[in-house]
């Protein structure tokens, strides 16, 4: 119990600042989170419009990349509420979720800070974005335990 508390304090501090991105540490492997991430994504009701594995593309052209994979899912329910307030969201919506092994073969899950969207779009102080936050934070917490 003292070890998830003290893993939950690690990930809270690293996101508190990471500025336009959160980044957090996985303790399982870049499929597995990526697998993770999807499962809870379904169980909440919202869809996976796909998932990008950029290591296998590069692959698939003779170049080597570390693991690196993008999972795309949203709620049409909220995204759609986000671009009827500013439709440049979109170039921003559905959400991304990258998840990759960085330069010491740990797992990262990285995504834009919603609040980004407040500040880039005509946003600010709008309810769906702490919404998608605090979404955000729990999922990929879950996803990285």
């Amino acid at each position: 119990m003292k070890l998830k508390i003290l893993l939950l304090s690690l990930v809270t501090i690293v996101t508190l600042n990471a500025g336009d991105f959160i980044i957090k540490t996985s303790n399982n492997s870049v499929g597995n989170t990526i697998a993770n991430i999807k499962k809870i994504v379904k169980s909440k009701g919202m869809s996976v419009f796909g998932i990008v594995n950029h290591q296998a593309n590069a692959k698939s052209v003779g170049l080597k990349m570390p693991e690196a994979q993008v999972i795309i899912f949203g709620n049409p329910k909220l995204g759609t509420k986000i671009m009827k307030k500013d439709i440049r969201a979109a170039l921003d919506l559905p959400i991304k979720i990258l998840v990759y092994k960085d330069n010491h073969g740990h797992t990262k899950i990285e995504y834009l800070n919603p609040k980004i969207l407040g500040n880039r779009y005509n946003l600010k102080g709008f309810p769906v974005l702490g919404k998608m936050s605090h979404a955000l934070d729990a999922i990929t917490t879950k996803a990285g335990m």
